[in-house]
């Protein structure tokens, strides 16, 4: 009886298998992520275009909004160079319950899934255009930090103005979050910037 190809490879070794034929891929063998940078760019082109939805949607849309409950006043969120007690008095004076309430809600919607969204986005673009571990977890920093900043404004800003009283030590707090938040959200858009240069960089050079 003749042996099969397998048992012909496990006797002889590779002197057995025929010139010019491969060997068959195993279906269930784990893949690279690397080897299929089409469904990488896809998730990655996904990411960005949904971050960029959901900052238009809180920062441009729904933040804006607010302003017509509160006399006009700009959220603190809306702030880059950040606020004082007496910009948070007056809009604990003009906000009432459902406004403090409808601002509270934006924040578990919106202001959370926008830094969680461009986070992972971030961290994806990242890792298929950098190829160097330690300039990855580098760039990576500035994403991560956000998320964890721009979280924790949220709940900050909630609290200061649902506080019985301003606190400045509280309106100080949430001042410096919100500040940084937007430097970080910088630093991130400059990070994956430059992992798409030296990600273009690497497939242009010689043998790449």
């Amino acid at each position: 009886m003749s042996k099969t190809p397998a048992q012909r490879a496990a006797k002889h070794g590779d002197k057995a298998v025929p010139a010019g034929r491969a060997a068959a891929a195993n279906p269930y063998a784990p893949r690279n992520p690397a080897t299929n940078p089409g469904n990488a760019n896809l998730l990655v082109i996904a990411g960005v275009v949904a971050s960029a939805f959901l900052f238009w949607y809180f920062h441009l849309l729904t933040l804006v909004q607010m302003t017509d409950l509160s006399n006009g006043l700009a959220m603190p969120d809306s702030l880059l160079g950040g606020f004082g007690v007496e910009h948070v008095a007056a809009l604990r004076a003009a906000m009432n319950a459902d406004a403090l309430g409808q601002l509270e809600y934006v924040h578990k919607t919106a202001g959370t899934l926008f830094p969680l969204v461009f986070a992972f986005s971030w961290l994806v673009l990242i890792a298929v255009n950098v190829a160097r571990k330690p300039l990855r977890w580098a760039l990576w920093a500035a994403p991560l930090l956000f998320a964890v900043v721009q979280l924790w404004a949220n709940v900050a800003v909630g609290a200061m103005l649902t506080a019985p009283a301003v606190d400045a030590g509280q309106v100080g707090l949430a001042s410096i979050l919100v500040v940084s938040s937007w430097i970080l959200l910088v630093l991130s858009v400059l990070a994956g910037g430059f992992a798409l240069y030296t990600g273009r960089k690497r497939k242009d050079a010689p043998g790449a």
